[in-house]
């Protein structure tokens, strides 16, 4: 089993552990590596002197028993220089500008349904476009190592069936999205929080699109997006197996190298 998760999140932010509790489950389940990557976007925030201050206590602490990363999931619309101690960012869109500010795409689906209705017409496709039009440019933007949650836009589509996620009106930007970045040279988190939460049938991003990010040559990693200890390596199996289907042959971890950088390594996914 895969034992490493680098889409953490804690009290800090919107988790309902501490760092200190994620980090004792981590060693519970046989974690080597362990990433915290908590929000800096408008909608949740941390104190980050505050973050940083627990991490590393946290490393100094653990250390020699758990790597314990500082990242930061950091929204494609914050400004990067809110987080400098940051050791990797995953470069996430949680929110699409409007004439009348920031509007989210997954807090509810009131809000989403607004802002389609208010900002595209009702046109779901159309918000889709502009969803993935922003997406491209999460790497110019956050500089991230890795996308997280590719197709977030998704987030309430299993029950609300608002779009045809096989229609080449909505598939068609996500590619372009995709292959744009995949030249950039950006991997790609597979992010099983929908799953594992029971809110999503299918991973991030979901299946046809991860053949599409094989075919393109992508990198993937594999995270839980834990909120809560429990969770930590939620849908793992599923993820892997999912990886395998699609044609991947392995996945990325980050770890700190022997000077205190990061670096990303593989695994093989049959190993696991």
């Amino acid at each position: 089993m895969l034992k490493a998760n680098y889409h953490t999140h804690t009290v800090l932010c919107d988790g309902k552990n501490t760092a200190e509790e994620m980090v004792k489950r981590a060693l519970d389940l046989g974690f080597e590596h362990l990433g915290f990557s908590g929000h800096m976007d408008p909608g949740v925030h941390m104190d980050w002197p505050t973050y940083v201050a627990e991490v590393s206590r946290l490393q100094g602490l653990y250390g020699e028993r758990l790597d314990i990363l500082m990242g930061v999931e950091l929204d494609i619309v914050y400004d990067p220089s809110c987080c400098p101690e940051a050791e990797y960012v995953i470069g996430s869109t949680h929110f699409l500008p409007t004439d009348e500010g920031l509007m989210a795409v997954d807090w509810t689906y009131e809000v989403l349904q607004q802002l389609c209705l208010e900002s595209f017409g009702g046109d779901w496709y159309a918000l889709a476009r502009a969803y993935y039009e922003l997406e491209a440019q999460v790497y110019d933007r956050t500089h991230c190592s890795f996308v997280g949650h590719f197709d977030l836009v998704t987030r309430f589509n299993d029950r609300a069936h608002d779009f045809d996620e096989t229609d080449p009106r909505y598939t068609g930007p996500a590619l372009e999205a995709m292959k744009h970045l995949v030249e950039q040279g950006v991997p790609f988190e597979i992010n099983c929080g929908g799953v594992n939460r029971g809110r999503k049938a299918e991973l991030y991003p979901r299946h046809e699109l991860l053949h599409a990010l094989h075919d393109f040559g992508g990198e993937i990693l594999i995270n839980s997006d834990a909120h809560q200890a429990e969770k930590l390596d939620g849908g793992f199996d599923v993820a892997i197996a999912t990886a395998i289907e699609c044609g991947f042959t392995h996945v990325n971890i980050l770890a700190h190298d022997l000077v205190g950088g990061v670096e990303f390594r593989q695994l093989a996914l049959d190993a696991l």
